[in-house]
């Protein structure tokens, strides 16, 4: 059994990203959008908010993973603008977290979604893959 301490429904984090070069959708397959932020990206600040408010908070042998992540990408940023994303804890059943992620620039909101991770034993899910990686070692294609 996993000692996981409380996880405050309702806790909320804000992330502030600066839109680089590195986070457009260029970097993502989307050749002519050289300026805008990508989905990914998006995507990508919404998790680390997650994880930020609640991994700090376990044991050191524990971690959270993501299990599911639902974002709709509303509006465009541009290159050089402030993305704010905030992660608030929506339900928490001893396991398994819900977030509710909402994301903004300087104009308004730009996206929103829900993302769920679970609490896990890092050793044992690296153990658990490593046994996986070891049946793909062992089969003839």
């Amino acid at each position: 059994m996993l000692n996981v301490p409380k996880i405050e429904v309702g806790s909320n984090v804000t992330l502030q990203r600066v839109v680089e070069e590195e986070d457009t959708a260029l970097n993502y397959g989307s050749g002519k959008l050289d300026k805008l932020f990508a989905t990914p990206s998006l995507v990508a600040l919404m998790i680390e908010a997650a994880v930020t408010l609640v991994d700090d908070k376990l044991d050191e042998e524990l971690i959270t993973v993501g299990k599911i992540a639902q974002v709709v990408h509303e509006k465009a940023t541009i290159l050089g603008q402030t993305v704010s994303v905030e992660v608030k804890i929506k339900e928490f059943d001893g396991n398994n977290i819900t977030f509710e992620m909402v994301a903004y620039d300087e104009i308004g909101v730009i996206g929103r979604g829900e993302h769920q991770r679970i609490i896990v034993n890092q050793e044992s899910l690296l153990d658990k893959a490593n046994q996986r990686a070891a049946r793909l070692n062992n089969m003839d294609f």
